[in-house]
């Protein structure tokens, strides 16, 4: 059998396609890795060796598969992103003639809103929330996550040279390795230059370091945040949750879809829009709470 029409090989070429030429992150290809892993294994079972035999009836069974054997709703649309990207490579490979997942619909998920924390909560954490040795830079971190809207990943990511304290900009490598530049707010600036100041103004390296002088990880950003909204009686507070607060918070204020959408770091609108809705069902809240004939259940 020809090499390019084993299943395997396809889904190895595939994932170094995703990796080399289009820049996806090792987190992002092993999880491509992994969906496509079980999406082979099963392909197998049916007898199947090569992309070419794959079909419609065999993509929707193994979701069907896959949600009968425990998997959240979440994730079975997350295998199904994933199969449905290695059909559009195999389709621009010439290695099938007809995308069989393109008609495939995910499963239904339930309508999950981004959740904001109010702005007096924010500042309560940024304020309150840091302690003991690296308080200065945990205040610094999260002034950071809140008031330019980052990604846990794209704060750790961070050096000192990405830093422009003079004009308050942060170079971000995003999602795919794109740059974007973000302003910083006055607030994160001062607690910036506190935090360097306490760090003998280093000229390179990690921005945020450990007690070791090494980067942090992903997982002291999430402790430091659920560390420091325990400490001031917030539960369910995380790097995510403080993204989501600074997207609404910007709505709020009067900010454009657009200029949001460039902040965020992403590619389409349509993902910006969700926290549209959020600010929109705020306002009703708020509107049909205050208002004495404001009530939905009258005409």
């Amino acid at each position: 059998m020809d090499m390019t029409d084993n299943l395997s090989f396809a889904v190895d070429s595939f994932l170094e396609f995703m990796k080399f030429s289009k820049g996806r992150s090792d987190n992002t290809v092993l999880n491509y890795a992994v969906d496509l892993a079980q999406f082979v294994e099963y392909l197998q079972q049916q007898g199947l060796t090569a992309p070419k035999e794959i079909t419609s009836a065999h993509v929707r069974s193994f979701l069907r598969e896959m949600v009968g054997f425990g998997f959240a709703r979440s994730s079975a649309a997350r295998k199904l992103s994933a199969v449905k990207s290695w059909m559009v490579y195999l389709l621009d490979s010439s290695l099938i003639e007809k995308d069989p997942a393109a008609s495939v619909k995910g499963p239904k998920l339930p309508s999950r809103l981004p959740r904001a924390i109010a702005l007096d909560d924010v500042i309560r954490l940024i304020e309150e929330g840091p302690s003991g040795a690296p308080a200065l830079r945990d205040r610094a971190l999260l002034e950071i996550l809140y008031g330019c809207g980052l990604r846990v990943a794209e704060v750790v990511a961070l050096d000192w040279a990405d830093a422009d304290l003079d004009e308050r900009w942060l170079r971000v490598r995003g999602k795919g390795r794109k740059e974007r530049m973000v302003p910083m707010g006055r607030p994160a600036l001062a607690a910036l230059r506190a935090y360097r100041d306490s760090q003998g103004s280093p000229e390179g390296g990690p921005l945020f370091r450990g007690p070791q002088g090494s980067r942090l990880t992903v997982r002291t950003v999430h402790r430091v945040v659920t560390k420091g909204a325990a400490k001031v009686g917030l539960a369910g507070v995380t790097p995510h949750v403080l993204r989501h607060s600074f997207a609404t918070h910007m709505l709020e204020g009067g900010a454009s879809l657009r200029v949001l959408q460039e902040l965020l770091g992403h590619e389409s609108l349509v993902t910006t829009q969700r926290y549209l809705k959020i600010t929109a069902d705020q306002l009703l809240a708020g509107y049909c709470a205050a208002h004495p004939r404001a009530g939905r259940d009258e005409e």
